[in-house]
């Protein structure tokens, strides 16, 4: 996400920092190879000049004339200014009598019926009560995907083969007044383009139910075509919110970046991935800092938190603290940690040094390590997770083996693992002090 962009801001903000003070020509350089990046990244281009003005404006004043560290003072300016480009972020409305509506519409293949079910499961974990309906009986497969994202959530899908999507909303509204849900989630037909058919049924739908909330879902790797289609639905239909789906194969993000300043909707959630978990609330700040490449700490901490079971991780903590871990405890950390997401966005999530420092080592590579790890110790027997020094060479063979991997690469993992072990002892008996070998 936003990996071109990041890369090119941050070889600017590298260059001004070799520089004392800065003069106007100092600032309209490096600005000029911003307004490029943004360019690149296909920001829309009226945005682009609104943002380099204002960045312009504030960065040849005395704000940056006087201040101790000039550059920095323009990378605050940047970042300021960005998160001013992004808009406010939108929240979703949950007043008035339940259940409320939620309508998601959107092109084919945007992922809306995907995002239904992470949507639900979001809400389900703030303790709504939530039912979904597939009102989508033209792509085939999609009534069936939808039961099956529910399963997984846990919630109730209303379908029913034969009648209208406006019936059926219909229907599942006044069932879902009975049973006590607090949502009703639609999931709405996607349409191959901006049709008056399939807009007149999105419209009979509000007048039926009259939702609190209508989201597009917007495929972000269409690029500025974005843009035009949520202006098309923004037109025929009141749209209360945006969600930005596949944010996790843009690298230049730009239509995120756009599509509030251009449409004037506001963005409620991001969607970084296939995985139920893998969805975000929309917060400028952070995407701000992570365009820029100062990491998201607290969205880190919120990952780990969310992914983590506290009964677990206490316990673990324990046998960290008394250095008895093992490999069990060892592939329980990989299965948490898997929970968070795509390596590739825990690694953008890091700041500053760290962060560039891991940047520099290939997503993909440290994913492959992950899963290969995580076989070979699947591949082994309670007692061996347990008591790794019984390994010896004929295990070690039928480990490798079972895992698909060869004996050597058994052997660097339990090195690496009696590495860890070793530096958490390391770090007991000298109180903590051993703390720096873990990062450096």
């Amino acid at each position: 996400m936003f990996e071109n962009l990041t890369s090119r801001l941050n070889s600017v903000f590298s260059q001004l920092r070799k520089r004392g003070k800065l003069s106007e020509a100092d600032v309209d350089a490096a600005l000029r190879e911003v307004r490029l990046a943004l360019l690149e990244a296909d920001v829309h281009y009226s945005v682009v000049k609104d943002f380099i003005n204002r960045v312009r404006t504030r960065a040849i004043g005395s704000e940056v004339s006087q201040a101790l560290n000039p550059a920095q003072q323009v990378i605050k300016i940047v970042h300021e200014e960005l998160v001013i480009t992004l808009g406010e972020p939108g929240r979703l409305n949950l007043t008035g009598e339940k259940p409320r509506v939620i309508m998601l519409c959107g092109l084919q293949g945007s992922g809306k019926t995907t995002m239904a079910g992470k949507l639900a499961r979001y809400l389900r974990g703030q303790g709504e009560r939530v039912e979904l309906v597939a009102a989508d009986p033209y792509r085939p497969a999609a009534v069936t995907q939808l039961q099956v994202l529910g399963e997984k959530v846990g919630v109730t899908v209303h379908t029913q083969a034969g009648i209208k999507p406006p019936q059926l909303v219909e229907q599942a509204f006044k069932s879902a007044q009975k049973s006590g849900a607090t949502v009703l989630l639609i999931d709405t037909a996607g349409r191959s383009q901006l049709d008056n058919e399939l807009m007149d049924e999105l419209t009979s739908i509000r007048k039926k139910v009259q939702p609190v909330e209508t989201l597009l879902v917007v495929d972000s790797m269409i690029g500025q075509e974005a843009l035009h289609v949520a202006e098309g639905f923004r037109d025929s239909v009141t749209l209360t919110g945006l969600i930005m789906t596949k944010m996790d194969g843009d690298a230049r993000g730009g239509a995120a970046i756009s599509i509030r300043s251009v449409t004037g909707v506001p963005i409620k959630f991001l969607s970084t991935g296939e995985n139920l978990e893998a969805m975000e609330a929309y917060i400028p700040q952070r995407l701000a800092s992570r365009i820029l490449g100062m990491g998201d700490v607290i969205g880190l901490i919120e990952k780990a938190e969310a992914a983590f079971d506290q009964n677990t991780a206490k316990k673990q903590a324990e046998k960290l603290a008394s250095g008895g871990l093992t490999l069990e405890d060892f592939a329980e950390q990989l299965k948490q940690m898997r929970k968070m997401g795509p390596f590739s966005q825990l690694l953008e999530m890091l700041p500053g040094n760290l962060g560039s420092a891991v940047r520099s080592v290939s997503p993909q590579d440290a994913e492959n390590q992950l899963k290969l790890t995580e076989a070979v110790i699947s591949s082994m027997t309670l007692a061996e997770k347990r008591h790794p020094d019984i390994l010896n060479a004929s295990r070690r063979r039928r480990i490798a083996a079972g895992s698909g991997t060869t004996v050597e690469q058994v052997n660097r993992i339990l090195k690496q693992f009696r590495e860890a072990q070793k530096l958490i002892k390391t770090m007991q008996k000298s109180g903590g002090r051993g703390m720096p070998r873990l990062f450096g």
